[in-house]
Formats: C-alpha cells, sequence, structure tokens
C-alpha cells in the first residue's frame, strides 16, 4: 500500500500563479473601463470577489473530501488485511 504522488512541477505552478494574476488584471482594467457608475462596478466587484472566494472554498471541501475517503479506505485495508493473517493463521492450526 505504498501510495506515491506526484508533484506539480514548478513550471506548471508558475503558469497557475500567471495566469490567474493575468485573467485578474484583465478584469480588473475591464471592469475599470466599463461605462457604470461607481455604485454598479462596485456591484460587480464584491460579486467577483465572492464568486472567486467560494471557488476556492469549494475546491478546498472536495479535496479535503477525497483526502478523508481515501485515510478511510486505507483504514479499511488495513483492517481487512489484519483479518486476512489473522484467518490464514487460525487455518494453519
Amino acid at each position: 500500500m505504498n501510495d506515491s504522488f506526484q508533484k506539480h512541477s514548478a513550471s506548471w505552478v508558475s503558469f497557475s500563479y500567471i495566469s490567474f494574476g493575468a485573467a485578474a488584471f484583465m478584469l480588473a482594467l475591464g471592469l475599470y473601463m466599463m461605462p457604470l457608475d461607481l455604485w454598479g462596478k462596485g456591484y460587480l466587484a464584491m460579486g467577483i470577489l465572492m464568486l472567486v472566494q467560494t471557488t476556492v472554498n469549494i475546491t478546498k471541501t472536495l479535496r479535503d473530501n477525497a483526502e478523508s475517503e481515501k485515510l478511510i479506505r486505507k483504514v479499511e485495508d488495513a483492517r481487512t488485511e489484519k483479518l486476512l493473517v489473522k484467518f490464514n493463521r487460525n487455518g494453519e492450526d
């Protein structure tokens, strides 16, 4: 039960950060250039920030659930293996 995980490369992580920064910059520039009054721009900015925040929260929640399921499976596998070893020892007697 040796699970090996491959980490993302440094170039992929850099690309992800640069892409997020570019998207945020373009969105901010578009919001600034939009022909709306300050109230409309503020409302859109709050909506964008809430959307980003909830996206991060959902992503973290899904990842945490997947990690906990993996841990539960490992515990169940260990219990099964222990029972099989115990059963095999009793069968040899």
